[in-house]
């Protein structure tokens, strides 16, 4: 029997609306598909099972991995203080965990809790990243851990009463040369029609701790409800998105300087896709590619490419749902390899509603790679994907067992 306090997931602020909307619906609409997809059978091995109590409990993040292979991330539960603060953990390729830090989600307790994100590494052998709450103010917190699993409050945020950003959600954490890092919050900084707790910022914490506001989102026409990373790009730019806000209140894919100078590249117009739950990444020629929650022919989302240069917006994919597609992509953003295929994950819909991992040729052409059966090997993938020399996908899933537990690490092998 699986304890009660385990199926209490944490439930991510704006996943959990996504996945009702889609996959109460996934079965029904099969039959509507139209099949543009190919569906080719791969091998998933499940590293680690996470069981809920101090090895931690539901990952959302994507993989760090160091040079001997290591593999690190962030789990939103479990720990060793109870069942909501969360870990830092290490895995090695065969599945031998190591949880670095424990997430302290008491009351007499300033550390960070419930990190929907997951960690950076540097050469030393740091790691850093950012929770969705806990820290001195109960907003969040961006925290380091040294090699040898000690970990530092860099900075507790304070939410929107200062003005001060909250609630980091998904995605890494930016660091520059000089060892600055960039990042986001979901809440916080002015409020706004979209959230009584705030549109959200852009932010930066340099190497001693101090925080500097780069951008207070209005939810108007700059966007707002930033859902995860920036990236970084030419020029000392970073490129990120909101999930709400522009003209049309559908999301803005914006850049940003490391002084805070602030442009919109697109705005997202609610007729075709719309509602980025990701973050981006970007290719060698500079063009930017992402998904939407929503829009579509199917209204299940899709993956665009964005040339920033020219401000041009092409959908690569448009999601189906029912059980030969994927639907409602993010949190986890899009990966690419060096052939210009892109691989990525839904939460939801596919053969059994617990997602997919797909790939996407240069020409647009899906092949779902992976369906996830909800059970031992996990479902619900929420996860950026990391793909090694050759060629195997590593990722989290946020459940296993159904609903009943607590997700794991799996490899796919091409």
């Amino acid at each position: 029997m699986v304890d009660q306090t385990k199926r209490n997931a944490p439930f991510p602020k704006l996943f959990w609306m996504l996945l009702h909307q889609g996959a109460a619906l996934a079965l029904t609409f099969a039959a509507m598909c139209i099949a543009s997809q190919t569906t080719r059978a791969q091998t998933l091995k499940t590293i680690l099972s996470f069981n809920g109590q101090q090895d931690g409990a539901y990952s959302s993040s994507g993989l760090t991995h160091d040079a001997s292979g290591n593999l690190y991330g962030t789990t939103q539960a479990g720990g060793v203080f109870n069942f909501n603060g969360g870990t830092v953990y290490r895995v090695d390729r065969i599945g031998r965990e190591t949880v670095l830090h424990s997430f302290c989600d008491e009351t007499n307790c300033t550390d960070g809790s419930t990190p929907y994100g997951g960690v950076i590494l540097d050469s030393s052998g740091n790691l850093y990243g950012a929770t969705s709450a806990g820290g001195a103010f109960g907003f969040g917190a961006v925290f380091k851990i040294d090699s040898t699993g000690k970990e530092t409050v860099l900075y507790s945020f304070k939410g929107l009463p200062s003005g001060d950003g909250a609630s980091p959600a998904y995605g890494n954490l930016v660091r520059d040369a000089a060892g600055t890092l960039y990042g986001v919050t979901l809440n916080g900084g002015l409020t706004c029609s979209y959230s009584t707790a705030g549109c959200g910022v852009v932010y930066k914490v340099d190497a001693s701790g101090k925080e500097t506001i780069l951008h207070s989102f209005t939810g108007g026409s700059d966007g707002g409800l930033p859902p995860a990373d920036l990236i970084a790009g030419a020029g000392g730019s970073l490129y990120g998105t909101t999930f709400r806000g522009g003209p049309a209140g559908c999301g803005v894919v914006f850049k940003i300087g490391t002084t805070g100078d602030f442009t919109v590249l697109y705005d997202f117009n609610c007729e075709f896709g719309w509602g980025p739950n990701a973050g981006l990444i970007r290719d060698s020629s500079g063009n930017l590619f992402g998904t939407t929650a929503f829009g579509g022919t199917w209204s299940r989302g899709t993956v665009f490419k964005l040339a920033p240069a020219t401000r041009v917006e092409t959908e690569i994919h448009e999601f189906q749902g029912g059980t030969s597609d994927g639907c409602a992509p993010g949190p986890g953003n899009l990966t690419l390899d060096a052939a210009g295929n892109i691989y990525g994950t839904t939460p939801s819909c596919g053969a059994s509603g617990y997602g997919v991992i797909f790939k996407l040729d240069p020409a647009g052409n899906e092949t779902v790679l992976y369906n996830f059966s909800g059970g031992a090997d996990g479902g619900v993938p929420q996860t950026t994907l990391l793909r090694d020399g050759a060629g195997h996908l590593w990722g989290t899933s946020y459940f296993t067992d159904g609903f009943s537990c607590c997700g794991s690490v799996f490899k796919l092998t091409p």
